[in-house]
Formats: C-alpha cells, structure tokens, sequence
C-alpha cells in the first residue's frame, strides 16, 4: 500500500470539490422528484370544468405535458399559474 501526502491547502480544495459534486447531486436528485397531476386531479384542485381546463391549454395559460390522449401537468407549474393570477388584497380606506 501506498502513502499520499497532501498538504492543508490540497487537502481542504479536495474536500471543496467533494462538497460541490455532492451538492450537484443532490440538487439532480430533487428536480427529478417533481409531482405531476392527471387532468382530473387538475380538474379537481381548481374546481374547474373539462372545457375550462381545455381553454386555459389552448390559450398558453397553463404549461402541460401529453402522452397519447392523456394530459399531465407540473404541480410547480400549476402553483405558477395560480399565483400569476393571484390579486393582492384591496386597501382599505
């Protein structure tokens, strides 16, 4: 077996690398965790009809992903959509 000397400087910029490639992997991991909602689960969240959700599509509203017949959404997406259409509270006088 053979002995490796580093010095402080090296040794701290190797554990400097680690932390970062430990870090870019644990930041792949999590956007890989994204949730996705089927139309109905859509539908239901915003208590909305098929025709509704099929305009907001049609209109660029709403971000969505399909597979043959079936749609899906990004729950980050939708939480988007929401709050681009969100209004602030009116001032009271």
């Amino acid at each position: 077996m053979e002995a490796i000397i580093l010095t402080k400087d090296q040794f701290n910029e190797l554990i400097s690398k680690i932390e970062e490639i430990n870090q870019k992997l644990n930041t792949s991991r999590s956007s890989k965790t994204e949730t996705y909602l089927n139309n109905k689960q859509f539908m239901e969240m915003l208590d909305v009809s098929l025709r509704t959700a099929q305009s907001w599509r049609d209109e660029g509203k709403i971000s969505f992903s399909q597979v043959g017949n079936k749609i899906y959404y990004k729950l980050s997406d939708v939480e988007k959509f929401i709050q681009d259409y969100r209004n602030s509270a009116f001032a009271k006088k």
